[in-house]
């Protein structure tokens, strides 16, 4: 059988596959530059980063080939994880979990983001919504947001009273002391961006169709309550980084290497080893002489537009 796809030209069906699979990663970078010429008329302001684009991809593939063989060591031995994604609105947390989800499998490594609550969920204990979500053995839970909103969020917004905040941080430590001696590793981020790097953030949000669902009126309050946001996330920190789940702090204004360096230490906190797999082969592709195959009504087909 030919290497050869008619429908790429000249190229092998090898490279054409390996292609694909970069361009997953590509399709994302192009996203970014969707807004470009508006944002251009807004501002001047240089971008400056050590981190070519090559070197970028490079470093990426080679820390998700990393995930991989974490996420079969996970699989091996029943380890449960759980990674909390806090920060600033548009801090770049989406994308840091979308590059260490993108070559898991999902039914390993899950992404949680939950809704605002609903109305019976304000009468539950607190963090009840959110254990139905934590991982069972050889699962991994990657939480967009977590019941650290009640620390943030909920307290700017005053959607939580005084009292609710307080019995929160009271409860927070201990809860997480629980999961810890459950058997559930819990690693918390917070990313960090600068005042002025969110501003350009939401801008480009603003002008890009295709992202201004990411922005709603809760996160355009965070540019008015800045300050207020940076005051509760300081005593968050003082009030609920426990030996158990400390906090991390990820630099955020380079998304590159924010996304590099958090996958870097994610996988320092975990003590995995690389599971030996038998080889795979693949087995002979039966056939029956006597079998013959249908022909299916055209109805049935997507039109190839493309």
């Amino acid at each position: 059988m030919s290497s050869k796809d008619p429908r790429r030209g000249d190229k092998s069906w090898v490279d054409a596959e390996l292609e694909d699979s970069f361009d997953e990663e590509f399709e994302m970078e192009i996203d970014d530059l969707r807004a470009y010429g508006d944002l251009q008329k807004i501002t001047d302001l240089k971008h400056d980063s050590a981190l070519e684009r090559r070197e970028y991809f490079r470093h990426l593939l080679g820390l998700q080939a990393e995930l991989v063989k974490m996420q079969d060591w996970v699989i091996k031995t029943g380890y449960k994880l759980v990674v909390i994604f806090e920060g600033r609105d548009a801090a770049g947390k989406g994308g840091v979990i979308k590059r260490i989800a993108q070559r898991l499998d999902p039914r390993v490594c899950r992404t949680v983001a939950l809704p605002a609550p609903s109305d019976r969920e304000k009468t539950q204990w607190y963090f009840q919504r959110y254990v139905p979500h934590l991982p069972a053995g050889g699962e991994i839970v990657l939480f967009d947001r977590s019941w650290y909103n009640r620390a943030g969020v909920e307290r700017v917004m005053e959607f939580a009273s005084q009292n609710e905040v307080e019995q929160f941080f009271n409860d927070v430590p201990e809860f997480e002391r629980m999961l810890n001696r459950s058997g559930i590793k819990l690693i918390k981020y917070w990313f960090s961006i600068t005042d002025q790097e969110q501003q350009l953030r939401f801008l480009t949000r603003i002008h890009d169709p295709l992202k201004q669902w990411k922005l709603s009126p809760i996160d355009l309050q965070s540019r008015v309550r800045w300050e207020d946001y940076t005051r509760v996330k300081e005593e968050m920190f003082e009030r609920t980084n426990i030996d158990e789940a400390p906090w991390f702090i990820v630099e955020g204004n380079d998304k590159k290497q924010a996304r590099l360096n958090c996958i870097d230490h994610l996988l320092t906190q975990i003590p995995y080893e690389e599971v030996a797999h038998e080889a795979i082969e693949l087995p002979e592709r039966k056939s029956d002489p006597d079998y013959e195959r249908k022909t299916l009504p055209d109805a049935l087909y997507v039109p190839e537009k493309y």
